[in-house]
């Protein structure tokens, strides 16, 4: 039902829009005929004043002005009719089975010769901000380099703590859900998700075992095997690491057995269809494998080839909601952390054949249970000397336990940064801690702990990078707005908003930034204080770009309601006044641009509009798109428009493409696709299947990118992903776009070849 809906609403847009595409045509007829009529009548009244006239002057007179009205109807932008003039004037491209008309620059004398080439510069990952936290479990570790592991999106870094570096083991083509470390220290599993490709079928996950020194991949294990996904991974102890263990997260969580040597399968069964958070193998004995998830607490054997499993069983004590971790005492007993805020020592004793029945021999029970936290244990680490740290989800503790879990230090994260979500010891002392808001914390008991890595929480929509220094800013459905520095990689500040952000400008003399929020609502910030200079209110609905004329002087606000409105721009980006509405598009706005004298703005819609305005003149509508082909602009972030044609696919629906931006040296163009892809394309790039160099990382839709001010620098954002990848920009040639389109349009026919990776 929801698919059937969504197809009723694409198609009522698109009625909405050949509707208002009729209506303009009918009202440019409708003039065209009074201007002829009134031509008619003007040339009749001539005629009988003239007495002496020409009758013959006067018929070529009257033809040559019906020819010019003629022309002005051809020329009106709902007609894709090519001109006729020496070369192609015009070319279609199809969105959904609509026409869309690109009118060709003139300095192009032959497009159909046009050439696409790749971009002689190139990508390469530079910084990851941000870390899975929210939903992740066991995902941090210290390895003995100095570096902690961590994941985000499909990226799993290596960030060193102490050098401030980060390496970046890219193999997985899809969000990772799960890291472990070999007993050597140096080998480490990741698991990832399933995911889609664009086509929406399946890419099969697998387990990656690979060099942390190296950053070469080991071998592939059991690709094909798992379903929606590897949710948890663990090596064994006893034995150096020569098996594995996989529970996947399709519905009966499979727990697979894996022989790390021969890679090969060793066992496989059905687990639980309640949700499995923790796989482990006993440190002593390669044989026994606990698992625990949704109310359970699963003790297994491994015996001939066959998997079997006891339940644990909770006796007297109230069965918790969840078993969240668990860890391995000294002694061999079993600790878990459960919702309930209780560490639960496990242990074998003889079964009660009262109760379990004749031939029954052993059993795991509860033999201890010990109060901890305020709601959940969510995780537990095992030290060197037989203690024990515990991490709080309601209460935000972190607790050191004795040997025999008596309470030795406590101490309480800030709540900016949420819950503790998981924890791993640097030495005796020192600790790192990943939190439920997605932060890396570092600090002892003594001196508190501060952050190290963050990131946002939720969906990220708004980005913009500084017209002067090496900063970005961003915001998103959590409601923050964070200014990252991309020298320092780090942030500089975060605020939190009353509605979330979707869209954000920098002042072009660098000292505010306007953000555009969810409820029509909008706001300027001054850098250095954070504080609010201005604000006000266009609309009730949200707000999806923000835009300043190149010098500063106006303010372009986008909104779903389908106008652009323009304010006027004083005291250094502090003081705004309406200047005018922007009234024409018949879907939301997505995308706009000035031009570089700052008069004139081209926009997109929701409907794939291409419309241009005289801002100068009023905000009037420029009913001939014709006569815009040749002019030039401050920035491109328009996803349709005739420069950028060539970055969509053949088949597009519109929406898989979320947003574009041109380099400031007008040399390249980058994409945020609905394909978790980053592309970069050749600026221009006006003829369709484009070649690009395409780069992974998102684990979701990438829903913005922008260039730094000295384009030295790329930042890309994810949607649900909550990732920021910041991209080196390497290589390139000389040349601008200019002479990109002129030389372009006489080089060889050849056909452009696919896009590369």
């Amino acid at each position: 039902m929801e698919v059937r809906l969504q197809a009723q609403e694409d198609e009522i847009t698109l009625l909405k829009s050949s509707l208002a595409d009729a209506l303009r045509r009918l009202r440019i007829h409708d003039q065209v005929l009074q201007l002829l009529k009134q031509q008619v009548i003007a040339g009749g009244v001539r005629r009988n004043s003239e007495k002496l006239g020409n009758p013959e002057r006067q018929r070529k007179r009257l033809d040559k002005k019906a020819a010019s009205s003629a022309n002005l109807l051809t020329r009106s932008p709902i007609d894709t009719t090519p001109l006729a003039f020496s070369h192609r004037q015009s070319i279609k491209m199809f969105i959904r089975g609509r026409p869309i008309t690109m009118y060709i620059p003139s300095n192009i004398q032959n497009y159909d010769e046009l050439k696409m080439e790749p971009p002689s510069e190139r990508l390469e990952l530079d910084w990851v901000y941000g870390y899975r936290g929210r939903d992740g479990r066991a995902n941090l570790y210290f390895l003995p380099t100095g570096e902690a592991v961590y994941f985000i999106a499909c990226v799993i870094v290596l960030y060193h703590i102490n050098n401030r570096t980060q390496r970046h083991y890219r193999k997985h083509t899809d969000c990772v859900r799960c890291l472990t470390l070999h007993p050597d220290k140096v080998r480490v599993a990741s698991g990832q998700t399933a995911g889609v490709d664009k086509d929406g079928k399946a890419v099969q996950p697998c387990v990656y075992i690979w060099d942390s020194t190296t950053l070469v991949t080991l071998w592939e294990i059991g690709p094909g095997t798992f379903q929606r996904g590897v949710g948890s991974v663990a090596f064994s102890f006893a034995d150096a690491g020569s098996f594995l263990c996989v529970i996947d997260d399709s519905n009966d969580h499979m727990l697979s057995l894996w022989d790390c040597t021969k890679r090969t399968k060793h066992a496989e069964i059905k687990s639980t269809n309640e949700a499995v958070f923790a796989v482990e193998f006993n440190p002593r004995d390669s044989a026994n494998i606990i698992t625990c998830g949704k109310s359970h607490v699963y003790f297994w054997t491994l015996s001939g080839g066959q998997l079997t499993k006891k339940q644990g069983i909770f006796g007297k004590y109230k069965k918790p909601k969840f078993i969240q971790c668990f860890v391995f005492s000294l002694t061999g007993d079993v600790l878990t952390g459960d919702s309930e805020g209780n560490i639960l020592t496990w242990g074998k004793s003889a079964a009660d054949i009262k109760t379990l029945g004749k031939g029954a021999k052993e059993t795991y029970q509860i033999m201890r249970q010990t109060r901890a936290h305020e709601g959940s244990v969510f995780t537990l680490c095992a030290l060197q000397g037989g203690g024990l740290l515990s991490g709080g989800g309601k209460d935000r503790k972190i607790i050191r336990w004795s040997a025999d879990l008596a309470p030795e230090r406590e101490c309480e994260i800030p709540e900016q940064f949420g819950a503790v979500r998981t924890i791993a010891a640097v030495d005796e002392e020192e600790l790192l801690v990943g939190t439920t808001r997605n932060a890396i914390l570092r600090g002892t008991f003594s001196d508190g702990f501060v952050a190290i890595v963050q990131g946002h929480v939720d969906e990220m929509w708004g980005l913009a990078t500084h017209p002067s220094q090496n900063i970005f800013l961003t915001c998103g459905h959590d409601r923050q707005v964070c200014l990252w520095n991309t020298e320092e990689h780090k942030l500089d500040w975060c605020i939190t908003l009353e509605e979330y952000g979707l869209c954000a400008d920098f002042c072009p003399n660098g000292s505010v930034v306007s953000v555009g929020l969810s409820t029509g609502r909008w706001m300027v910030l001054d850098l250095l204080t954070r504080e609010v200079v201005s604000e006000s209110t266009d609309g009730n609905e949200q707000l999806s770009v923000m835009r300043y004329s190149p010098d500063g002087s106006f303010l372009a606000v986008g909104s779903h309601d389908n106008f652009i409105y323009i304010y006027s721009v004083t005291e250094s980006g502090r003081r705004y006044t309406r200047f005018g509405k922007c009234n024409g598009h018949s879907s939301f706005i997505t995308h706009l641009d000035w031009s570089k004298d700052g008069k004139y703005i081209m926009s997109n819609s929701g409907d794939y509009e291409i419309l241009y305005w005289d801002i100068a003149a009023g905000c009037k509508l420029l009913r001939n798109r014709f006569e815009s082909k040749d002019r030039e602009w401050a920035s491109y972030t328009c996803v349709l428009g005739f420069h950028v044609m060539g970055v969509w696919l053949e088949g597009s629906d519109g929406t898989d493409i979320n947003a574009l931006c041109r380099s400031h040296n007008e040399k390249m163009v980058a994409v945020a696709d609905d394909f978790c892809k980053v592309h970069l394309f050749q600026y221009p790039c006006p003829k369709l299947k484009a070649p690009s160099h395409k780069y992974e990382g998102h684990g979701s839709h990438v829903t913005n990118v922008c260039f730094t001010h000295s384009d030295s620098h790329l930042l890309s954002i994810g949607g649900k992903d909550t990732c920021i990848l910041q991209w080196k920009v390497i290589g390139g040639g000389v040349g601008n776009s200019q002479e990109r389109l002129a030389s372009a349009s006489s080089t060889s026919t050849s056909s452009p070849e696919p896009a590369t990776s």
